[in-house]
């Protein structure tokens, strides 16, 4: 089990050394004193400049002259040329021009304020909401429509985030990068993500940080040669390279030293963070499996208990390499259907299909496979994530019997 993070260390006053002077504040009153005062000009240093420091850095003396220059301008007076006499029908046309105007502009202003609410300007664009929903197939709910008014949601760029980040799938495309590495093996990997995930624990870190933590390793072992001693130090910097990015206060470099039992050093540490995101161009923002999950459970109208019995199918893929080429979405949407599957729930909507953009015979040999994982014999030094989910803040979901071959391909074809 990993320890518990330390206690902040009071930090201790600083107690001046022997033999120096501590220094004291109005040390000097007579020099404070002399500040108020003015000098004379008989000083040896000359009558008082004022901004003198400021005068070469602001140009405060030329604005000042400037500003005397344009005072002397406006004194001089200016001749008003003599106002044209005329005769009497002009001046009263002009005065009923002026007094026309004034109406219109009452007029005006009395109909802006009388219009009726429900009128809407012709000359305005369609809102997005509107556009949103004349888009959307015949019998295809609108799961946003619900959450429009949250700010929080963003409800009104959901669509265009996950296509975004479903388009970005194809640059993060893993290579079978342990046939490169010489030292490592699966079972060094999966030991690390089985610790990783305990320090998600212990530090309270979200979801999103661990797949990201997770796939920032990936990404990085299928781009440098690695041994196997710096195996931990590689996944303690993911961690916290990824809690930066997704934490709203991230854990600090010596929290990090600390679970990995001071093995490494500050230093060593902070290298290899900026080797890390040198090798990932820094652009770490890889699309994770935890926030396709979410969006597609909520077009499934998944109850809590069903999205976290889909999370743990899913968080126990995060320890299997066999698994690491599999597309985020495809993952998720995998993940939901065999949840929905074991609690005996629809299947593959046709909602589902539209925003995941997958069809229920596209996601089949992934659920097999992953109800096989759920089936067979799990390793007993990879128990992080089954003892995380037989929490029952987490429903027990990990103690929920599972479906054999045949029960789910009969479920898969209904």
């Amino acid at each position: 089990m990993m320890p518990s993070m330390r206690q902040t260390r009071p930090v201790a006053s600083k107690l001046p050394r022997p033999g120096r002077a501590i220094a004291v504040e109005n040390t000097r009153p007579e020099k404070e004193e002399g500040l108020q005062t003015k000098r004379s000009p008989s000083s040896p240093q000359g009558g008082p400049k004022k901004r003198s420091a400021f005068g070469d850095i602001t140009n405060a003396h030329k604005n000042k002259q400037l500003l005397q220059k344009k005072k002397e301008v406006l004194k001089v007076p200016v001749k008003k040329p003599k106002p044209v006499q005329t005769g009497g029908v002009t001046k009263n046309n002009e005065i009923n021009l002026k007094k026309t105007l004034k109406k219109i502009t009452a007029d005006e202003l009395v109909s802006e304020l009388v219009k009726p609410e429900n009128e809407e300007d012709k000359t305005s664009p369609p809102t997005e909401e509107r556009t949103c929903v004349a888009q959307l197939p015949t019998g295809i709910e609108d799961i946003d429509k619900e959450s429009a008014e949250d700010p929080f949601v963003s409800s009104e760029y959901a669509k265009d985030i996950f296509t975004y980040m479903k388009a970005r799938e194809e640059k993060f495309l893993l290579p079978n990068y342990m046939e490169t590495q010489n030292d490592l093996s699966k079972d060094m990997r999966a030991i690390l993500v089985d610790w990783m995930v305990e320090v998600q624990e212990n530090f309270e870190l979200n979801h999103e940080t661990l797949y990201l933590s997770v796939k920032v390793v990936d990404h990085y072992l299928a781009a440098c040669l690695t041994k196997r001693e710096k195996l931990q130090l590689i996944g303690s910097t993911a961690i916290f390279i990824a809690s930066k990015f997704e934490e709203r206060c991230p854990p600090c470099v010596d929290d990090f030293l600390y679970i990995c039992d001071d093995a490494y050093m500050r230093q060593e540490l902070v290298t290899m963070e900026m080797e890390i995101l040198r090798k990932l161009d820094f652009d770490i923002n890889i699309p994770v499996p935890y926030r396709f999950l979410r969006r597609y459970a909520k077009c499934a109208h998944a109850n809590m208990e069903t999205l976290t019995l889909a999370r743990f199918i899913c968080e126990r893929t995060l320890q299997e390499y066999d698994f690491v080429q599999e597309s985020a979405s495809k993952m998720a949407a995998s993940c939901l259907l065999l949840a929905l599957t074991m609690k005996g729930l629809q299947g593959w909507t046709a909602t589902l299909q539209h925003y995941s953009g997958y069809q229920a015979s596209e996601l089949h040999p992934l659920v097999k496979r992953l109800n096989f994982l759920l089936s067979h014999q799990p390793d007993e030094k990879l128990k992080a994530v089954r003892c995380k989910y037989s929490h029952r803040v987490f429903f027990e979901v990990a103690k929920l019997p599972r479906l054999d071959m045949l029960t789910l391909e009969d479920a898969l074809r209904s």
